[in-house]
């Protein structure tokens, strides 16, 4: 078997001669630089190496794009909560309360869902309790709004979990790679393998590299996206309860201005 792979590296090697993604200049060693670096590397190891790099590379990118999209979109959302604190229960009624917000805002979105399902509950032909046809309303747009959130996640989690997978198959090509030339040129000193190889790890920590900080985003990502999600919920029913009671049931504004006045000074006595 493993006579098999050997062949099949060096015929790869055989027929890559010459294939390969980077400029030629690049890979021109000039006397006195380091013959072990990263591009010395993806030079010696080939067309494969380099695919493996430009995977994992994009890989990289992505990760670091979809992290600070989600970061913005959840920071937006937070602060509109903070403006649901401040400025939403003060508003005597909910209409007037939701034209306070933003107009993208996901509490508005909920809110104005709510309303509309309230409207149409009149038009439903089959007895369905009001309640149930809020609640499932409201629940619906509590999802949206989660699952807008949650995309992009699957991909961290899917670069945490592969990307050390692919840095070791080039790790392995390259090391299977730099064994068949060792053995081609019959030398096998220390100062002849530990170059190939040495060259060859490269590619797991470029793997690892990219994995850690995936998976440390999309932890965190997902953390702030619960966090998110029952701040919603609990909004949300409090909008179903100021429904369901005509506006008679609320909670209590938790902004700043709801603070109590401090006591006036009392004046001193002459």
């Amino acid at each position: 078997m493993f006579n098999l792979i050997a062949s099949a590296a060096a015929a790869a090697e055989a027929h890559d001669v010459g294939l390969t993604l980077m400029p030629a200049s690049m890979c021109v060693k000039e006397e006195g630089s380091n013959p072990y670096g990263m591009v010395p590397a993806l030079c010696e190891g080939g067309i494969v190496s380099q695919l493996t790099f430009l995977i994992l590379l994009i890989m990289f990118v992505g990760t670091l794009y979809i992290l600070f999209t989600k970061l913005f979109e959840q920071n937006k959302v937070i602060n509109q909560g903070k403006s649901v604190d401040a400025n939403f229960w003060r508003a005597p009624t909910l209409a007037e309360g939701a034209a306070k917000l933003e107009k993208n805002s996901a509490y508005r979105q909920v809110v104005e869902d709510g309303l509309r399902a309230n409207e149409e509950h009149n038009k439903l032909t089959d007895p369905v309790e009001a309640h149930d046809w809020m609640h499932g309303t409201l629940e619906r747009s509590q999802n949206h709004i989660n699952s807008k959130l949650n995309g992009g996640l699957a991909f961290l989690a899917t670069v945490g979990s592969t990307a050390p997978f692919i840095g070791l198959f080039g790790t392995v090509i390259g090391i299977l790679r730099a064994l068949v030339k060792i053995g081609a040129s019959g030398q096998a000193s220390i100062d002849t393998v530990a170059g190939p190889v040495g060259e060859a790890l490269i590619m797991t920590a470029v793997g690892l590299i990219v994995a850690v900080p995936a998976v440390l985003a999309f932890n965190w990502l997902q953390s702030r996206n619960k966090m998110i999600a029952r701040r919603l919920s609990t909004f949300s029913n409090d909008v179903l309860g100021s429904i369901m009671s005509g506006g008679q049931v609320k909670p209590l504004p938790t902004g700043p201005a709801a603070k109590p006045a401090a006591p006036a000074a009392a004046p001193k006595k002459a």
